[in-house]
């Protein structure tokens, strides 16, 4: 049967003399600055929680948090094996190798520590970047796709794609499957939900939203991807059983959501929330 051949696209955007930036640091650089911007515009409406200096700050929290708990997340979650026979690579980040949930878990500790700093509610916090996080997800596994790595599985579908650097197989281009669910869909969903005023009053709500929304998002994903870790049996991936809290967690977070009062909500301070 046809297929596409991969390009094989060069993982360096461009460099400056011994300087070389790859396209997966532009993608985290970009999704960090859109998800800011997105924070911006969503938390200057009502309740605003959050100011624009409280936003600012966030950045540079989540950032670390991004980068350290991805990177951990990688050696604890998915390759410990390879890391602990390995050490001195565990902080070589730039070749690569940051899992998303270990970059969820980085991002949660960053926010509780600044919500405690600043003594405003977790979720104050969470919501907005719940609902931002999508873009950094699409821009994510576009780089993923541009890198040639965490390809799918073997098909026969017509639009297949050959991985020259793995096999002559056609296989899933599920780097994109998963850009359109993690990424899109459900930028769209949270988008939908984020413009709904009672949506953002009742804290908790988008988090909720955002947990569930990516675990099934992930779990189809997992269909069409080549396991990294192999379990006991075929049905079931490391990636899903991975997502499994985060839905259980996710669905509590919406039954449990309650409508906060407009008196009782402790206003941002510090600045504006403006975009």
């Amino acid at each position: 049967m046809n297929a596409f051949v991969f390009p094989n696209f060069d993982p360096v955007a461009f460099s400056l003399g011994p300087i070389v930036i790859r396209w997966y640091a532009l993608a985290y650089i970009a999704g960090i600055v859109l998800a800011w911007r997105y924070v911006l515009w969503l938390t200057a409406k009502p309740p605003r929680l959050l100011s624009r200096d409280n936003v600012d700050d966030l950045v540079s929290w989540c950032t670390v948090g991004i980068i350290v708990g991805g990177r951990l997340g990688q050696v604890l979650l998915w390759e410990p094996g390879y890391y602990f026979s390995h050490p001195s690579e565990i902080i070589m980040v730039w070749k690569g190798g940051m899992a998303f949930h270990g970059g969820l878990l980085g991002v949660i500790l960053a926010m509780l520590l600044y919500g405690r700093s600043k003594k405003i509610p977790f979720f104050a916090i969470a919501d907005p970047i719940a609902a931002s996080t999508p873009l950094g997800l699409l821009l994510g596994r576009i780089a993923n796709f541009i890198n040639g790595e965490l390809w799918g599985r073997p098909t026969d579908v017509s639009w297949a794609m050959i991985f020259p650097k793995v096999d002559q197989l056609p296989r899933h281009p599920s780097q994109l499957y998963e850009a359109g669910l993690e990424g899109i869909l459900l930028f769209l969903v949270l988008f939908f939900f984020a413009r709904q005023e009672r949506v953002r009053f009742k804290l908790g709500m988008l988090s909720g939203i955002f947990l569930i929304g990516y675990a099934i998002a992930r779990m189809i994903g997992e269909q069409f991807r080549e396991p990294e870790v192999t379990l006991p049996n075929d049905i079931t991936t490391w990636g899903q059983w991975l997502s499994v809290p985060m839905l259980v967690y996710g669905i509590y977070l919406v039954w449990r959501a309650k409508p906060i009062a407009a008196r009782s909500v402790p206003r941002a301070s510090g600045g504006a929330a403006k975009p």
